[in-house]
């Protein structure tokens, strides 16, 4: 029943839509709250959503986000957005991001069990950690919530309900900025080319964050050596490295700390479906790292595309402008920005900062500049 009323209900603007209003007229559990605006026609051909974590005190974060977006991208392909909170959406957030959108919006409740801290972890002792932490000055070190967002978007995200008829997304953050057009289906482009992951930004995470991950990642190898891929991405994390090869059943070496930045993802949901990542999520969540250090998503996102996918599977879209504060990348070919299509400063530009992995990217992948630049084949 409840797929049904998600695709078929329609939502009444002047009525304010309680959790125990859907629990009583369609027996929807709390995962499955949601508010569901009347679609505008998609134009694009995949099942693929915009997706934004955000809270209500967001509001105008999300709509700078949500104009810059729709202007750039997705006026042109109208795929939905889908809202995820650990609170539930204010009147005020619904109407104005459901008139900034292109197409469909839908609304989600975070499900308590996922954005809190587990029975099996040690509270007293993720109190002293955090408190080291605040006093090493690392950023986010006293934020229960950070840890919870971090949690969430590693092993919880793709399971929402809201979710299950999707096979990509596209992940926005508020307050973010895009600079170029894309005049091209992004999804489309990743299905057309057999790739599964997408990232703009490559940096090096904070060692203080995470300093358990990358033993507690070789630790789950050796015991899930079919997880594995042959030609992965091995050399991008451990310097001087080659790739894992066919046969191989375990990681060596030490981690240089870069990451994707996951702020930007494009991606396939099937992924983080599947077995090999349920398993790597379930095993690291069982560690407490989350909570004991403080693991980010976007190293174990990294890792897991990194480690179990073949190299060729991850994409760089480098004709993509876009910044998340501080950092801001911009295209540097000419032809972006003498036709328009980009309006950033080729100076602003964080692929070539030192603190920027993307250069290590570029030596074991092969630079890209973009489909947006070289048309889709």
């Amino acid at each position: 029943m409840k797929k049904e009323f998600v695709k078929e209900a329609v939502y009444d603007k002047s009525k304010v839509y309680t959790e125990k209003d859907f629990l009583n007229a369609y027996g929807i559990s709390q995962n499955d709250l949601a508010r569901i605006i009347p679609p505008s026609e998609q134009i694009g051909k995949e099942k693929a959503t915009l997706i934004m974590l955000v809270r209500n005190r967001e509001l105008n974060d999300a709509l700078k986000s949500m104009r810059a977006m729709e202007d750039r991208f997705n006026r042109k392909f109208r795929y939905p957005w889908t809202f995820l909170n650990d609170e539930p959406f204010t009147e005020d957030f619904i109407n104005y991001t459901s008139g900034m959108a292109s197409g469909k919006t839908s609304y989600g409740l975070i499900n308590k069990d996922q954005w809190s801290i587990p029975h099996h972890i040690d509270q007293e002792k993720v109190k002293a950690n955090m408190e080291k932490m605040v006093s090493k000055n690392v950023i986010y070190a006293g934020s229960m919530s950070y840890r919870h967002m971090c949690r969430y978007n590693s092993g919880f995200f793709y399971r929402h309900p809201l979710l299950a008829d999707y096979k990509w997304y596209w992940r926005v953050e508020p307050g973010v900025e895009y600079f170029c057009d894309v005049d091209y289906d992004v999804f489309e482009y990743m299905r057309a080319h057999d790739k599964v992951y997408g990232f703009v930004m490559s940096m090096y995470e904070y060692l203080v964050t995470i300093e358990t991950l990358w033993d507690s990642t070789k630790e789950f190898i050796r015991t899930h050596p079919q997880y594995l891929a042959s030609d992965n991405s091995l050399d991008f994390f451990v310097d001087n490295h080659p790739p894992t090869q066919s046969g191989e059943k375990e990681i060596t070496g030490n981690y240089n700390l870069c990451h994707f930045w996951s702020n930007f993802e494009i991606a396939s949901l099937d992924f983080w479906r599947s077995q090999a990542y349920q398993d790597y999520f379930s095993y690291l969540d069982s560690l407490g790292g989350f909570f004991y250090e403080r693991w980010g998503d976007a190293p174990i996102h990294s890792l897991a595309v990194g480690l179990f996918l073949p190299k060729t599977k991850i994409h760089h879209f480098g004709d993509i402008g876009y910044r998340h504060p501080p950092y801001s990348r911009c295209p540097q070919d000419v032809g972006s920005h003498q036709s328009g299509r980009c309006f950033c400063s080729r100076k602003d530009h964080f692929d070539d900062d030192g603190y920027s992995c993307l250069p290590r990217w570029w030596n074991v992948a092969g630079q890209s500049v973009g489909a947006g630049i070289k048309q889709m084949d």
